[in-house]
């Protein structure tokens, strides 16, 4: 229940505004930690990921029905954990910041899909929602993947895949936190006005993911990492020698 309880007040309390926040006292402990504390640091990175909840507050924004909210987001839980498992155990990864703003692009699609700006602007249907929810969905698993292969890079840490699979758990538990102080809050907002709240709220998404689209790029154009170096494999295969 602590660590329940750690998780919650991290979504509500958290500073961290620009990153999927992992404090440093998380980083430090990672190295020697068990695999309850790596289920525990997926869920602090999830809840402080402000891209990842962003986007999942668009997709929620008009479900109302419990199997639609279902659907959804078993499409993009699958898509991400897909991205998050296979990218940090085969070691495959990509510059953070470009990553960081392509998911930022996904909150901007997802708010101007829910505004109808595809008919308004193009006079054309939109791509299928939950087609690009589950493509959406790898990009931000491969965010996941990268900053956990980032942090593993910096610290000497060779990640094995329980730990792997352990962080995915965290993230997915995260994720059901998150949900359940989203949905009960959009569905209070369902009501006479909704349709402004609705319009507001939307054009919110767009310009929040513009701020952190820009944010993200400009932090790649202007770090020493303007050029991709991905870490060296950390990913150690559960003593996988013991088998020889």
């Amino acid at each position: 229940m602590k660590k329940l309880h750690k998780i919650i007040l991290l979504f509500i309390s958290n500073g961290l505004i620009f990153a999927h926040g992992v404090s440093e006292s998380t980083v430090n402990a990672m190295a020697d930690a068990s695999l309850m504390d790596y289920l525990y640091f997926g869920a602090e990175h999830m809840v402080t990921g402000y891209d990842h909840i962003l986007f999942l507050i668009g997709v929620l924004f008009f479900l109302t029905h419990y199997f639609d909210i279902f659907k959804f987001i078993t499409a993009f839980t699958i898509a991400h954990c897909i991205t998050l498992v296979f990218a940090t155990f085969l070691g495959i990864t990509a510059n953070a910041y470009l990553i960081d703003a392509v998911i930022a692009f996904s909150v901007i699609y997802k708010g101007f899909e829910n505004l109808d700006g595809f008919k308004k602007y193009f006079s054309i249907k939109p791509p299928n929602l939950i087609f690009m929810v589950f493509i959406f969905g790898l990009i931000h698993g491969f965010g996941l993947s990268t900053k956990l292969q980032e942090i593993a890079g910096e610290h000497d840490i060779n990640l094995s895949l329980s730990q792997i699979l352990s962080f995915n758990v965290g993230v997915e538990l995260g994720q059901v936190v998150v949900l359940l102080i989203i949905f009960p809050l959009l569905s209070m907002l369902r009501g006479k006005f909704f349709d402004k709240i609705s319009k507001f709220s939307n054009w919110g998404l767009i310009v929040a993911g513009i701020f952190l689209l820009c944010y993200q790029l400009n932090l790649f154009f202007t770090s020493d990492e303007h050029h991709i170096h991905p870490p060296e494999k950390k990913v150690d295969v559960e003593q996988h020698h013991h088998n020889h």
